[in-house]
């Protein structure tokens, strides 16, 4: 069903566009300046907040923009918007807090960063649209209860991989089969890589070492499958997911003998990935049905006799999908992909090689440390430490290389954002879950 595009069609008739701010201005924030700029009439970029606010003003002439100014204060950014003069500035809480901007993308990658913006803009009432998978994986639940209390969206996007899983997820579910697995494919996966292996690839393609070694040693992929389990309420069937590694080229259909059975029909489904499958990158969905003139018709149209059938969508498409995110938060207060209640998958921290007491842990996708996906409550009876938090907590005991890393083995830093939103969430969901005992045995 697409009605975004006469949504925004009509926005662009009426001058009355769709008002958006960004943050980070890197590799993929500039394609998304592209996009909106030259693409997606009803809809306008207003600003773009980036620590180096060169790059900044770097995104917009790329997108063919030249009238630019900088500003410095919320009074000049407001002021710019009544005159439709875009701004650029280093300070992002200006964009967070700005009256005359609908909806905020966060684009950094950052979690502790990522989760300040996100957090400033629910709280003035402005959609956040975050392209930050390791955010919304360590505190997006949280950040999903505070967004609904001020009445705004909290989503991540469509056309990156966990966007579009969900969107098909969806669409299979409304066709009245029960999907069993949401599925992400993959290239490469080796734990063990990290900037220095993926420097050349990185260098290629514009983008920072560590963000393309965080995609190989499997940390952005943990992220993406447990947002994607937050999302409809599915687990992995175990720590780190099956990830089958089929030979290169293999067709996805032969996909369906790569996991145990009894895996996807029981219980509320798995999320998991496959790799070197084709056609790549992109995502499926495994689903069943259970009645027999439907598996009938299932089987007229190709999909096979089940008890899986295979659905997939053959790429995905980042940037240029984003801004149809940020119009069905705003035009139809609808989420591509946002947490339905308490975390279902966390991506705890693991050793990439033997840490030793007194390391200061590294950046995601650097050298320390790597992350794999784990059921939410055996994260939190094990008090294991989510990836999302390890950066910079110093170890009290050496970790030799493959182990998990638990809060017991780390001190964190004082006074982080990240660290009160965990344990927000954690009281929040937990008072839920002692709310909804009382409730069940009154």
């Amino acid at each position: 069903m697409i009605i975004v595009d006469k949504a925004l069609a009509k926005r662009q008739d009426e001058n009355r566009p769709v008002r958006v701010g960004m943050v980070g201005a890197g590799f993929m924030g500039r394609g998304i300046a592209l996009q909106i700029s030259q693409f997606v009439p009803g809809m306008v970029l207003v600003a773009i907040a980036n620590r180096t606010v060169d790059n900044a003003r770097r995104a917009y002439v790329e997108a063919g923009i030249s009238d630019i100014d900088t500003v410095s204060t919320r009074e000049e950014l407001e002021a710019n918007i009544r005159n439709s003069v875009v701004s650029i500035t280093d300070d992002a809480m200006l964009i967070c807090q700005a009256e005359g901007i609908d909806a905020v993308i966060e684009v950094t990658g950052a979690v502790e960063f990522g989760a300040k913006v996100a957090l400033t803009a629910i709280r003035n009432k402005k959609h956040i649209i975050l392209m930050d998978a390791e955010v919304d994986g360590t505190v997006g639940p949280i950040l999903k209860v505070y967004a609904d209390q001020e009445g705004v969206v909290f989503t991540n996007v469509d056309g990156d991989q966990p966007g579009v899983e969900m969107n098909l997820y969806r669409f299979v579910k409304s066709l009245g089969v029960k999907p069993v697995l949401c599925g992400n494919i993959k290239g490469l996966h080796d734990p063990y890589r990290n900037p220095t292996t993926q420097e050349g690839f990185a260098k290629k393609w514009g983008q920072k070492p560590a963000m393309v070694a965080s995609f190989a040693d499997g940390s952005k992929i943990s992220f993406e499958q447990a947002i994607v389990a937050n999302g409809t309420g599915m687990r992995v069937a175990k720590r780190g997911m099956h990830g089958p590694a089929l030979p290169s080229g293999t067709p996805l259909k032969e996909v369906l003998s790569a996991y145990p059975l009894e895996d996807l029909l029981e219980g509320p489904g798995i999320v998991d990935y496959v790799v070197g499958a084709e056609p790549g990158p992109g995502v499926f969905v495994l689903g069943t049905h259970d009645h027999p003139a439907q598996q009938h018709y299932l089987n007229l149209y190709k999909l096979g006799e089940g008890p899986l059938y295979l659905f997939y969508t053959p790429y995905h498409l980042c940037h240029f999908e984003v801004p149809l995110t940020v119009a069905r938060a705003v035009l139809f207060d609808d989420a591509a992909l946002a947490p339905i209640g308490a975390p279902c998958v966390e991506v705890v921290a693991t050793a990439k090689i033997d840490l030793k007491a007194g390391d200061v842990i590294d950046g995601i996708g650097h050298y320390m440390t790597y992350g794999l996906c784990e059921n939410a409550d055996i994260t939190e009876n094990g008090n294991l430490l989510p990836l999302g938090v390890a950066e910079g907590c110093v170890l009290k005991n050496n970790i030799p290389k493959d182990q998990v890393i638990t809060y017991d083995d780390v001190i964190l830093p004082e006074g982080r954002l990240i660290d009160q939103l965990r344990t927000e969430q954690t009281e929040y969901f937990a008072m839920m879950r002692n709310t909804e005992l009382l409730l069940s045995n009154a």
